[in-house]
Parts: C-alpha cells; structure tokens; sequence
C-alpha cells in the first residue's frame, strides 16, 4: 500500500513539506489511547535471538530509527509501533534554531538517496524534555542526539554539549554526541582527536554531575563522519574511545557525490541512502577492528534490507539504524528487517545475533 499508493503522493510534494506532513501524521497517531502499544505487539520482534542487554538497557532488536527523522521526538510512540528495537531523537540544540533556508531536503529516488542541509533545527532541549518527560513507560530505548547551536564558537560548543545533558538526563536512555553534520559551519572540526577527546570528557563529567540528580548514567555514544581520512578515522576513534565513549555510531551522512545520476546530486549538503552502503560498512569494519569489539559500534547508512543490516552486523556493528530506507520504504520496513535478519541468522547456524557480530573478519 506505502509503494502503490502513499509513496507516490507523498513524492509528488517537496521533500520537506512531504516530511512534516508525515511526522504530524505521526505525531497525530501517537496520541490515539492504546494503539502504539497495541501494535507494536505485532510489530516487534517475537524471535528471542533478536534480544540484547546493552548498558544495562533491553533491546528487543538491533533494527533502530537514526537521528534526524524524529528532531523533536513528537512521534516516539507511533515509532516504537513500527517495531524499533530502539530510537534516536534529535539532533537538539540548546536554544531553539531554524536551521538554514528552504529548500534543504532534496530526494534523489533512482539512486536511492537524500541530501539535506537542514542545519540542526529545532525546537531546543526545553522543548524536547516536555515532550520525552510526557511519554511515561517506554517499549524500546530512546536516545537523544545533542548539538551545538550555530551561534556558538567552537572553543564553546562543550558548554551547550554539557547544558543538553544536564537538562535531558533524566528522560534519556542515552546521549549521541554529534560532532559530524555537515551543515553547521565548523562542526566537524571538533571530530579531531584532540577536541573530539576533550569534548567527550566534558560531556561525561556531565552525566556523571547530573547522576544524584536523576539517579542514571545514560551511556554516551559518538557519531562519527565517513569523510575522514582513514588515519583522522582512526584517530577519531581511539579518541573517543579511550575519552571514555560507550559507543560509536558510524556513519553520518557524507559529502561525497560519487556514482549518483539524480540532478540533485549538485545540491550542497549531507548525503544519506544506498550510495553510503559499501562505505558505512567498511568503517564499520574497520572500527571494529581497532577497538576488537570493546564498546558496541551502531552501523548507519544505505541500509535497505536485512542483508544490508547483517552485513552490517557481521561487519562489526551490534546495533543498526536508518533513516533513509523508511522514506523510500516505508513503513513496512522495520518489520521486515527483523524477520529477515532472524532467517539469515538461522540460516548460517547462529543462535543469537551478538554471535555474528563481527565474523566478517
């Protein structure tokens, strides 16, 4: 029904009016008593293999919603309805921003591909703690991925870093430390390993002031670029590794343009969809090799279908995300990545999906 019908109306808007509409819709579908929960126990994953205990925080499966869909986490409920295993929310800003100028979301459907210069809007951490406050018990994880406002220097950006966690630490399962958008000036020079190393001990020694407080220590999680150079790439992760980060998220989305056919490929911005596959996968690969599996890795980019995520997986990754997949999709998707990555897990002799993380090589 999504690709006969609602896929082509859905295209035939511009990409940004086309997204708010579907988020209102969800939004919409979030406040209806009872059938969030309802059905997701139809949705979500009924194979046990599926199952993780990460950070002390159960995953009913290793198929999560990326940052960016969701930036003011209006649609947590009908999400988790889809059978997310977990949820990222954001990127939030300290004070509300209205991002750059329209247009900034740009469909390329014959590569299977999004490019978005969206500039981290939103409506500020205020905002998005009423809202996650609001939502009572939870099904799956959520976790929010925090920003610097536009507006503020980067020898400052660790204070709105630390000002996001002290306001969201006690309605988040965890923290993305996102330092790799491409669409605020400067961001993704703090992904050096000098300042990606420093910022990280800030924002720890955050969650770590706040844990009276709010009686949690929600786990922090590093979002890294895939247009690094491989020694930067390293660098990166064993800074924030050895910072303390309790996990890495690899890839953002790029700014390479390579083998695309769409037009739009001349729009300035982040890349996202299939064209990243092969790269997320290799970073994926190749973080999991430098750190030899010590803190999770969550895989994201071009991930389309359970073989993607199970490539993924198998490459390194203990969890995954998308984003892009769902637009082209819909929603449909979520449910078919869990049943297929169960076949394929069954089908190679694996009892549990952590056995596979990682036998790539």
């Amino acid at each position: 029904m999504y690709r006969s019908l609602i896929k082509p109306l859905l295209f035939r808007l511009d990409a940004e009016d086309a997204h708010h509409l579907t988020i209102g819709l969800m939004d919409a579908a979030s406040r209806v008593p009872a059938w969030p929960a309802l059905a997701r126990r139809v949705t979500a994953p009924a194979s046990p293999m599926l199952e993780q205990t990460l950070w002390g925080q159960p995953f009913t499966s290793p198929v999560g919603l990326a940052a960016g869909l969701d930036k003011n986490g209006v649609a947590v409920p009908a999400f988790t309805a889809l059978g997310f295993g977990f949820l990222e929310v954001g990127t939030v800003t300290p004070l509300p921003q209205p991002g750059n100028d329209r247009p900034r979301l740009f469909r390329l459907p014959q590569d299977g591909a999004l490019i978005n210069r969206m500039g981290f809007n939103n409506a500020g951490m205020t905002d998005l703690h009423a809202r996650l406050g609001a939502l009572g018990a939870r099904p799956a994880p959520v976790w929010v991925n925090i920003g610097k406002n536009k507006v503020t220097a980067n020898e400052d950006a660790a204070q709105d870093y630390r000002r996001c966690v002290a306001a969201l630490q006690d309605v988040a399962d965890g923290f993305v430390v996102n330092v790799s958008s491409p669409n605020t000036p400067g961001l993704r020079a703090l992904q050096g390993a000098d300042d990606l190393g420093a910022l990280v001990r800030e924002v720890l020694q955050e969650v770590e002031a706040q844990r009276v407080r709010t009686l949690k220590a929600p786990p922090v999680l590093v979002k890294l670029a895939p247009d690094l150079h491989p020694a930067d790439f390293e660098a990166s992760v064993d800074a924030a590794v050895t910072a303390g980060a309790a996990g890495l998220i690899i890839s953002n989305t790029t700014l390479s343009r390579d083998g695309l056919t769409h037009p739009n490929q001349r729009e300035t911005g982040g890349l996202s969809g299939r064209p990243l596959t092969r790269r997320a996968t290799e970073l994926v690969r190749a973080a999991y090799r430098q750190t030899g599996g010590r803190v999770p890795i969550v895989g994201v980019g071009g991930i389309f279908s359970a073989q993607d995520a199970y490539d993924r997986i198998r490459a390194g990754a203990t969890l995954t995300e998308v984003y892009s997949a769902l637009i082209f999709e819909g929603p449909g998707l979520v449910r078919d990545l869990n049943t297929g990555l169960a076949r394929l897990l069954a089908r190679d002799g694996f009892t549990h999906v952590r056995e596979a993380v990682g036998t790539a090589g």
